[in-house]
């Protein structure tokens, strides 16, 4: 496939304003910002407020995240902006209204400001389609941002850009000049930067990820970043699905971790009641071996049993 010159300011759109815009988050930050994304409806209306638990951002993520942690990323979050360029217009925005952290709850409500909302809209659709729960698997922030910037250039399959200009688009290097560059040597770039980008993109998401430094002359001046389909690839993938609430996720995961094969999970994850059923069945059990020191070879399939005689499973469930 041809590669060609990728001009940031001319070739943004709008549908990929947010994913090539110039932003600076850590990991932390991004975490929340996928778990707002998977909150988002159409339908929403203009004053809702996202409800953000921690155990849920550390149950699909798989990352711990104390309280002050969050309250430190979000405070830095709220005084950075988004820069969406187009050929016409620079836009900043500023991504919260408000954030309120519920004291000894676990969880903190997010109001998101009217002008960003058209862009997570956009955002989230573009990685839906792309499968965004790629990136909630990588933990460096740079694999974040390079998973989602190789999803926008994946039809393609690859694009050259000025090292310069990439190096902007990760923060690595302030165009103004007033901050000092990070990772100026190419061997700092790599190790520091791409290397781990490579290693956990090619591991844990939906594409392959690779890169070539071109020189003019004997000057590296730009980078050639090159996408795979994940098609090549069979990869188990962190599962989340947009269409479904995070809580419903998150039930389903907990009665997997029992041994429970999927259909099972969705079938007892349906609603809370029946979460709460499954639940009580487990503690009840756990009760009965403890007390009669019980020695069950396969635990998993002796709680489908439970579950079916109980009612909660039908017997083509197990």
């Amino acid at each position: 496939m041809s590669s060609e010159t990728y001009s940031l300011e001319k070739k943004i759109v709008q549908h990929n304003a947010i994913t090539s815009g110039r932003y600076d988050f850590s990991a932390c930050q991004l975490d929340i910002l996928f778990m707002l994304l998977a909150q988002l409806g159409k339908s929403d209306a203009n004053d809702i407020k996202y409800t953000i638990y921690v155990k849920d951002i550390m149950a699909i993520t798989g990352r711990q995240w104390n309280y002050q942690q969050l309250q430190e990323a979000t405070e830095s979050m709220g005084g950075r902006m988004f820069v969406v360029e187009t050929e016409k217009s620079l836009k900043q925005i500023w991504i919260f209204q408000s954030i309120e952290y519920i004291k000894t709850k676990g969880y903190f409500e997010v109001s998101l400001s009217k002008d960003i909302k058209p862009y997570l809209f956009d955002l989230k659709n573009n990685f839906t389609v792309l499968e965004l729960k790629s990136a909630l698997s990588c933990s460096s922030k740079y694999a974040k941002r390079l998973y989602a910037l190789g999803c926008q250039w994946r039809v393609r399959g690859e694009v050259i850009l000025d090292l310069d200009k990439f190096k902007e688009m990760l923060y690595l290097k302030d165009p103004k000049g007033k901050e000092p560059e990070k990772f100026e040597r190419i061997s700092q770039l790599k190790e520091r930067v791409l290397e781990i980008a490579k290693e956990q993109i090619n591991k844990n998401t939906d594409i392959s990820f690779d890169y070539e430094f071109l020189k003019k002359g004997r000057t590296v001046d730009s980078i050639k970043i090159i996408i795979g389909s994940a098609k090549l690839k069979n990869i188990p993938q962190l599962q989340i699905d947009f269409n479904e609430s995070v809580e419903y996720q998150k039930y389903v995961n907990e009665i997997k971790s029992y041994g429970l094969h999927d259909d099972a999970a969705k079938e007892l994850a349906k609603s809370e009641k029946s979460m709460l059923e499954f639940k009580k069945v487990v503690f009840e059990l756990n009760e009965e071996i403890v007390k009669t020191k019980k020695v069950i070879n396969d635990p998993a399939a002796y709680l489908v049993g439970v579950l079916q005689n109980k009612g909660l499973l039908k017997k083509a469930d197990a």
